[in-house]
C-alpha cells in the first residue's frame, strides 16, 4: 500500500534503513512461525518443525515485499522520495498469518496523472504476477482430501482468479471433497486478497489513486459512494468490511490533487488503468471469510 502525506516538494529525503531492516527480520520469524503452525507443527516439542514455515514465509514475503517493491521503484522512476517498504510483524497464532502487509510512505508530491497511475498500479499489479506463480506452484502440491465434518469451522473464500486456477492446476473436486491447500497455495489466496484490498477505489489506496487519476476532483464523491457499497457488503456478505468502511473513513476519503490537472493520460496508462480494473475483479471476494 502507498501512502501519502508528504512535506512540501524539493525536501530530499534519504529512506532509512535500519527500522525496516528491524521489522522485515522480525516479520521473518513471525510468519515463519504462522506457516510451521498452518502445517500443524508442535514447535513446542519438536522446535525443528518450525523449518515446515519456510516455505509460506518465504512466498507470502516475495509477494508482499514484490508489491511494495513496485511502488518504490516507480516512485523513484518518476522522482518522487518515499521511504523503503516496511512490513509490519503481527501475532503468528491462528487465524493470524504472522504480519498486518506492509507499507511505504510517499515523501513528496506526485506531478501528474500518469505518475499517479504508474505508482498507485505499480504494486497490486506486480503482487498479482507473483500471487500468480505461488499459488500455481502450491496447488501442484495441494490435496484433495474428504471435507472435514466440523461446525464452526472458518473457510477461505474463493476468488474468481483462484476458482480458476484451482480448476485447471488440480482439476473438478468431487463432491464431499475439498482441496487441502499447500503453504505456499495458501499465501498465493493471501497475495490475491491483499490485491483485492489495496484495489478498493477509495481514499488513498491503490485503486484510490488509480480513480483520482481518471476522475479528478470527483474521487470523494467516488469514495463515499464505495464506502456506502462496504457497509451494504458488510450486512448482506461479511462483517468484516464494516470494520473497513469505518477505518476508512476515520482515515479519510480525501486524496492530494497532482500538479499538473489538465494534461491527460496517455493510453498506456489508460491500458495500466484497465489491467487494475481486471486484477480487482478476478481478485475481490464479496465474502473471504465464512463460517461454515
Amino acid at each position: 500500500m502507498a501512502d501519502t502525506g508528504y512535506p512540501a516538494h524539493g525536501v530530499i529525503h534519504r529512506p532509512k534503513k535500519l527500522l525496516p531492516a528491524v521489522l522485515f527480520a522480525a516479520t521473518v520469524i513471525t510468519t515463519v512461525i504462522a506457516g510451521a503452525l498452518y502445517t500443524g507443527a508442535d514447535i513446542l516439542t519438536n522446535p525443528y518443525d518450525i523449518t515446515r514455515g519456510i516455505p509460506f514465509s518465504a512466498a507470502l514475503l516475495v509477494i508482499l515485499g514484490t508489491h511494495e517493491m513496485g511502488h518504490y521503484i516507480a516512485s523513484r522512476r518518476h522522482g518522487v522520495a518515499t521511504t523503503l517498504p516496511v512490513f509490519i510483524p503481527g501475532p503468528p497464532l491462528p487465524p493470524m498469518i504472522g504480519t498486518f502487509g506492509a507499507v511505504i510512505k510517499l515523501k513528496s508530491p506526485i506531478m501528474t496523472r500518469d505518475a499517479l497511475v504508474d505508482i498507485g498500479a505499480a504494486g497490486p499489479l506486480a503482487g498479482f504476477a507473483v500471487a500468480l506463480a505461488a499459488t500455481v506452484i502450491g496447488l501442484e502440491y495441494s490435496t484433495i482430501i474428504p471435507a472435514p465434518h466440523m461446525e464452526d469451522t472458518l473457510a477461505l473464500g474463493n476468488s474468481l482468479i483462484f476458482r480458476l486456477l484451482t480448476y485447471a492446476v488440480v482439476g473438478p473436486v468431487p463432491e464431499g471433497k475439498e482441496v487441502m491447500l499447500h503453504p505456499v497455495a495458501f499465501a498465493g489466496w493471501i497475495g490475491f486478497f491483499v490485491t483485492a484490498m489495496n484495489l478498493l477505489p477509495i481514499g488513498q489506496l491503490d485503486g484510490g489513486h488509480i480513480v483520482y487519476a481518471i476522475v479528478g476532483r470527483r474521487h470523494k464523491i467516488f469514495s463515499i459512494a464505495m464506502v456506502g457499497v462496504l457497509v451494504i457488503l458488510g450486512i448482506l456478505a461479511w462483517p468484516g468490511w464494516l470494520v473497513w468502511a469505518l477505518l476508512i473513513t476515520i482515515v479519510g476519503m480525501w486524496h492530494p490533487p497532482v500538479q499538473d490537472r489538465q494534461t491527460p493520460m496517455d493510453r498506456r496508462r489508460k491500458v495500466i488503468c484497465a489491467l487494475s480494473l481486471l486484477a480487482f475483479i478476478l481478485t475481490f471476494m464479496p465474502t473471504p471469510f465464512y463460517i461454515i
